[in-house]
């Protein structure tokens, strides 16, 4: 059984000094008993980044718990197009949608007695859990989308609910809205101990490779995310086909149907109709299959039309990987074009870089070693448990904030 990581572990990575500091923040918050609420347990960035969260902030002496909401289908149906309408997608907000959001959350409120010293509500699946609490204490709301320009509808549904917190958390100041509620701005970090992320050694990537059957005689452009139209794999496809005219490679897809994502399982089939020897689409949970992918890709992709932060990025990153992102939201703090890795605002684009990369193998391996140190010096997940642990302690008994917390580095 792999053991638990603890702060200490973290000291090759953070250095001596961040560990020190990290504890130090931590000991007044000792005993403190602090709740994260999600809608999934797996797939995508927010249930890694709480996987890993949970437990350190636990081995510092934060009672520290996580739950989801639970609901049927319609209800996730109903999230899943929330979710797209605040990343500026239309919206048909009926009556009966609201009706059965807020009927579930209600359910779920009867369910969870949340009497904790903190509370930490993440994106808008359980938002409107505050108002069926008499609170004794803060609650936070941890937006991770791309709030850039959501759809006003449904923005103005949800803003009662959001302004009822007595703060929100978002990814960029990119996202900032018009809100009474304190606004706080820090980006989320990857956990070098994960599965995702932990050091592979090549007879590993090759099993991990050999058992989907995913071939190695060419290089491969990887892209890996939710199936999902804002992560726009129709659009890596296409580039692809481009880029192969020129270089031949081979693309590899991988993602996952998350459970509170109902839209993923059709994306997923539609994608499908371009499978071939030389197009591989796998819809696995398997983070050895992603992390071996992420160190033998020559190219990785992360073409998103909309992304709150976009983990993936960071993940391929911290590897050497030469990466092309979409040139939006939390990417565009990722990646310095042409310094990092390449952004791109097109499917031609893309393809022109994919070619570039692979036509140049030094200039791939130069991009990925500046990745890795952008990585190390701002995108480790012990600056995102620090900037919790910032937020915690900022809070006055009133719930009031008395300090801004510190933003992440670009």
């Amino acid at each position: 059984m792999s053991e638990i990581h603890v702060i200490g572990d973290y000291e090759r990575y953070a250095g001596k000094e961040g560990i020190r500091r990290i504890e130090a923040k931590a000991r007044p918050l000792r005993d403190l008993h602090v709740m994260h609420m999600n809608s999934t347990y797996y797939g995508g960035g927010v249930s890694q980044i709480l996987s890993s969260l949970t437990l350190l902030m636990n081995s510092l002496g934060i009672q520290t718990g996580w739950r989801v909401v639970h609901g049927p289908p319609d209800f996730f149906s109903v999230t899943k197009k929330f979710h797209n309408a605040l990343q500026g997608a239309e919206i048909n907000l009926s009556g009966r949608k609201k009706e059965l959001y807020e009927h579930v959350i209600h359910e779920n409120a009867v369910r969870n007695h949340l009497d904790h010293d903190l509370v930490f509500v993440h994106d808008p699946q359980p938002l409107p859990l505050i108002t069926h609490y008499r609170k004794k204490s803060p609650w936070v709301w941890r937006c991770h989308v791309d709030l850039t320009a959501p759809n006003h509808e449904v923005w103005n549904y949800l803003l009662p609910f959001i302004e009822r917190y007595d703060a929100v958390v978002l990814s960029s100041r990119d996202y900032r809205q018009n809100l009474r509620t304190p606004q706080v701005f820090f980006t989320p970090g990857i956990d070098p101990f994960s599965i995702v992320n932990r050091e592979l050694s090549e007879a590993a990537i090759d099993e991990r490779l050999a058992h989907y059957g995913i071939p190695t005689d060419l290089p491969l452009v990887v892209q890996v995310s939710r199936f999902d139209h804002w992560k726009d794999p129709e659009g890596v496809i296409r580039a692809f086909q481009k880029a192969r005219k020129e270089e031949e490679c081979t693309l590899v897809l991988v993602g996952n149907v998350a459970t509170d994502d109902p839209e993923g399982a059709e994306v997923y089939r539609s994608l499908l109709a371009h499978k071939n020897e030389r197009i591989i689409v796998l819809s696995v949970q398997d983070g050895a299959l992603v992390n071996a992918l992420q160190r033998r890709a020559a190219v990785v992709l992360q073409k998103s039309i909309r992304e709150g932060f976009g983990l993936t990025v960071a993940e391929a990153m911290w590897k050497g990987a030469a990466v092309i992102g979409g040139n939006v939201g939390g990417i565009r703090y990722q990646i310095e074009d042409g310094v990092n890795g390449f952004l791109v605002s097109s499917v031609d684009e893309a393809a022109e870089r994919i070619v570039r990369l692979l036509a140049d193998p030094d200039l791939a391996e130069r991009m990925g070693r500046a990745a890795r140190e952008k990585v190390r010096e701002c995108f480790l997940f012990t600056r995102t448990l620090e900037q919790y642990l910032d937020l915690i302690g900022a809070f006055e008994p009133e719930y009031r904030l008395r300090r801004e917390i510190e933003p992440s580095c670009r």
